[in-house]
């Protein structure tokens, strides 16, 4: 439940945010799907910043955990681990 409420309070951000600097809501199609894609890639920078000063492998965390984040799991994947106990 929790993950949900955080979701609508970050749409209630963003809503205020949108009115506060006079955008209007819902954003035609093909912006809203680049702010997506930036949120999606921006969330991998901090991990990625991470393994770079801590002298880790980037390359291959960047193919295979950024990679299933920003465009999701393949289909027929079997489930990670972490996400088998969820619950939704």
């Amino acid at each position: 439940m929790m993950p949900y409420l955080l979701s609508a309070g970050a749409g209630i951000l963003v809503g205020v945010i949108y009115a506060l600097i006079g955008v209007r809501s819902p954003a035609p199609p093909t912006i809203a799907l680049i702010g997506l894609l930036g949120m999606l890639v921006g969330e991998q920078v901090v991990p990625v910043v991470k393994r770079l000063i801590a002298g880790e492998p980037v390359v291959a965390f960047i193919q295979t955990d950024c990679a299933r984040h920003v465009l999701g799991p393949h289909a027929g994947a079997e489930t990670p681990p972490a996400a088998k106990g969820d619950k939704a």
